[in-house]
Order: structure tokens, then sequence, then C-alpha cells
């Protein structure tokens, strides 16, 4: 036996036992995490010195492979545990790391995105929030919206422009934001699935400690494209063990860790819905109780959906590998996580029209009235921000053909141009 292979059987034993002697279902939920996060069984490929073990990406497998068997919940797996989390590790520094990582990855802290803005959205590079420095201390002023989970949060990273007399991509830093900070406003938006899934969020004179700046000044743009690509495996197919995804509430961590790891497997199955075997489940249902088999639109819409879903668990198979060895420290995401965006969203569409056409009349009808409490509807309604969210499809193409195909990049007036001279006598992002 290789010694490959002897690592891998010992890390599956050890991982095994701790498991199997330490994972209660009684036992309360924030207990659980912490215990998890402080093991280093939760996040296995990161360092010793950092909630880890420093084992490799293919042995990390094995780890949440033995944590799957023993029926115990993971770690959350929130925008600050699958994004902001591992950032820090990789960007951060070590008195970040202290303060941040383990109320992040215990649960105990909700963490929102302060990126786009009303005037800078695709072209997030072009932001006008501005941070100064006063000593010690940042001043920040400015505008950020569609911040999901901003009202429950804890911290923000957020992106600033710190230098205006330099192109816009060099002079922008990111920033840990504690949500709570005076200055700090927030206003919840409602969508059209009627839920308040983002806000806007007024920045009027808030002071951050110089210690929160995270990276280098003014290379904040590097920062944002890696919390980008990490952002888009917790919305794509490809993330990884389960957890509470929901990033706009805080959980009650006072509850059993059993109920947490049936969500967990019940949050598993939703997630199916639009990418894996549950989207068809859906569709045999419909075709159950509404008929239409017989009708070739129908047969053949059917068809194109299972063969995009075969695509995209074929795909997530293929890049999983890749993104795991990409989320080590010292490694970019990779241009994987756009790839399985696009496969999402296209996939999300699918679905939708298939199930609507199923449905037929009865696809007018929403929520109680509809068919099956209405998850047609509500997966129609927020499909069209699958194109959107965590970067537009446009964007993700942009991505795929410049670091995959070895495209030139698009051509831009103003990729030399200061950033004050592209905004000259326009507003810079002050609040409102």
């Amino acid at each position: 036996m290789d010694t490959r292979s002897t690592l891998a059987d010992e890390v599956r034993a050890e991982a095994r036992d701790w498991f199997e002697r330490q994972w209660d279902p009684a036992r309360p939920l924030g207990e659980w995490w912490e215990m998890l996060a402080r093991s280093g069984w939760g996040f296995p490929s990161w360092p010793q010195a950092w909630f880890g073990r420093g084992l490799p990406p293919d042995l990390a497998v094995v780890v949440n492979e033995e944590r799957a068997r023993a029926g115990a919940t993971g770690l959350p797996e929130t925008l600050g545990t699958k994004a902001i989390a591992p950032l820090l590790v990789s960007r951060g520094d070590d008195l970040q790391r202290q303060r941040y990582l383990l109320p992040t990855i215990s649960g105990q802290a909700i963490w929102c995105e302060l990126f786009s803005e009303p005037g800078a959205g695709s072209d997030l590079a072009s932001l006008a929030t501005r941070a100064g420095r006063d000593g010690d201390e940042w001043v920040i002023n400015g505008q950020k919206v569609w911040s999901s989970g901003a009202p429950v949060s804890r911290w923000g990273l957020l992106v600033a422009r710190t230098d205006p007399d330099v192109p816009k991509q060099r002079g922008l830093s990111c920033f840990v934001v504690d949500m709570h900070s005076a200055g700090v406003e927030t206003r919840p938006l409602r969508t059209m699935t009627g839920e308040y899934k983002f806000s806007e969020v007024f920045l009027d004179d808030v002071r951050v400690p110089a210690t929160d700046v995270v990276g280098e000044i003014g290379r904040g743009w590097d920062v944002v494209k890696d919390t980008l690509a990490l952002e888009r495996k917790v919305i794509g197919p490809a993330s990884g063990s389960g957890g509470m995804v929901d990033n706009n509430r805080i959980p009650a961590l006072d509850r059993p860790a059993g109920d947490v790891a049936a969500e967990e497997r019940a949050g598993r199955q939703r997630g199916a819905m639009v990418t894996g075997a549950g989207g068809m489940a859906l569709v045999r249902t419909l075709l159950e109780c509404f008929g239409g088999a017989d009708d070739p639109v129908t047969r053949q819409q059917v068809a194109g959906l299972y063969c995009l879903q075969e695509v995209v668990r074929y795909t997530a198979l293929r890049t999983r590998a890749s993104q795991r060895r990409r989320e080590q420290p010292g490694f970019g995401p990779g241009p994987a996580a756009s790839i399985m965006k696009l496969l999402t969203g296209r996939s999300a569409i699918a679905l939708r029209q298939v199930a609507l056409r199923i449905e037929g009349p009865r696809g007018m009808l929403f929520a109680a009235d509809a068919p099956l409490g209405g998850v047609v509807q509500k997966l129609t309604l927020a499909s069209p921000s699958m194109a959107i969210m965590a970067g537009t499809d446009e964007i993700q193409k942009n991505i795929i053909a410049e670091r995959v195909l070895g495209l030139p990049p698009e051509p831009s007036s103003g990729r030399d141009v200061p950033w004050r001279q592209l905004h000259a006598g326009r507003p810079t992002g002050g609040p409102r």
C-alpha cells in the first residue's frame, strides 16, 4: 500500500473516531459548532494554527465523508464561512484571524458584503464610496445596495475608494466594518418573491480602525475578485457539505444540533430542486398531477432540462477537485465558480419554463392557491436574479473568456484614466 493510501486510511480512522465520540444530536447547536470549529475537523484543509488540520484537499473530502456517515451537521454554510473566512485565512493578518475567524465559523456572527452601489453594479470598480485616513482610523462615506443579510450581520466586508487619482481598479481598498458602528444605516429592500433578502446601506462618517484593512491599501480589487469567486460557490451546486445557508437570519444556537442536521438534509434536497435530481422529481410530480407527458413540445423541454442538469452534475464533479485545491491559502478561486454559476442559472430557467408549461393556466395562481404550495411560482420570480447576483452572466462570460480561453480583455477607454477624471462633475457616493 502506498504512503498516500496509508495516510488516507489514518485520517479516515481518526475522523471517524472523533465524530462517533463527539457527535450528540441533543447537544446545543452553538456548543457543537464551536467544538467542531476548534477541533479542526470543520475545515480540515486550513492551517493548524487557524482551526484546521493542514490536510491536503483530497483528504479533507475523506473527513467530510466521515462526518456525513456519522449524521453530524457541518459548520454553517453562510457567506461568512464559505467566502469571508477563507479570504481572511489567505489575505488577512494574524490580528484579524484571531478576532474574526472563530465567531464566523462557529455561527456566532453573520457577515454581509458591502460592494455594489446604485451607480456601480456590473462595473463595480467604478464605485464612489470614499474612505479617507484620519490618524489610526479610516472615515467612510457612501452608499451600498443589494447587501444580503445586512440587517442581521455583525460585520460587513466593504470596498471603498482610497485613491481617486489613479485608474479605478487601482485605487480601492477593503475594510471590515462593524455593522453596529455609528453612521451605519440599513434599509431592507423587498424582492418580487415578497421577501426582504437584500438591503441598501448608508455610511455617514463611519470610522474603521486601520487594523481592519484587509490586504494592502490600493489592492482591494484583488480582494473583491477573490471574495466574489468564493461567493459564487455558495449559490452554485458545487457548494460543500451542508449547513444553514440562509444569510438573512441569526440561527438559534441553543437548539439541538440534531434538528439542524435534519434541516441540513432538507436544505440539500431543496438545493437539488434547481440543479440536481430534485428538479426532475418536481417535473415528474407535475406530470403525474396534470398530465402532458404525451405532448411533444413538453417532452422536448423535459429532455432538454434533463440533459442540462446532467451537464451541471458532470461539470460539478470535474471542477470540484480544482475548486478545493484553489480554496487553500495562496491560491485564487479560479474560473470554475463562474462556469458553475452560469450553468446553475440556465438550469433554473429551463426548470421554470417546463414547470409552468405543465401547470398551464394554474401557473397564474400564487402561494397557497398555486399547485404544490406555489413552489414553481416562487422559482419563477426568483430565477431572473440568478443572472444578476454575484456578478452578472455577462461578467462570468468575460471571466471565462479571459481566464479559460485566453482571449484579450474587452477594450475600455477608461482603463488607464484616473477615476477622478472619469467622474468629474458627478456625485461621489455620499449619503442621500
